[in-house]
């Protein structure tokens, strides 16, 4: 039988990106260590129904980008400067994006762990 490799356990490298915040004293790229998380995802076999709760949670963080980037922006000009406030917007949706998708994948395996445990 031939080992897929899982594309999600990738996600787990930007974790390093958080080393650079270690070297360079930049406190503000130590978020990035909660990449780490997708390592887990190099020892999950990936198939249809794990691709469809992907799907599901990758639509689902997508939407709520578009939907809260607008929102980010209004509010943010609020509080900084023109400048500013646009790269804050966008770096507050990524970080809501990543969150709602982390956030949608673990409740999805979540439910299908407690649905398969019912068998």
């Amino acid at each position: 039988m031939k080992h897929r490799i899982n594309y999600l356990g990738f996600l787990s490298l930007l974790a390093l990106i958080a080393i650079l915040g270690w070297r360079t004293g930049n406190k503000g790229l130590y978020g990035f260590f909660g990449f780490a998380y997708y390592l887990r995802y190099f020892w999950v076999i990936p198939d249809e129904f794990f691709r469809l709760n992907i799907q599901k949670a990758a639509t689902f963080a997508f939407m709520s980008e578009m939907i809260l980037l607008v929102p980010f922006m209004f509010v943010c000009t609020l509080f900084y400067d023109a400048a500013s406030a646009v790269p804050i917007s966008f770096a507050l949706s990524f970080a809501v994006t990543v969150l709602a998708f982390s956030i949608a994948l673990i409740l999805l395996e979540w439910r299908e762990r407690k649905g398969a445990a019912n068998d």
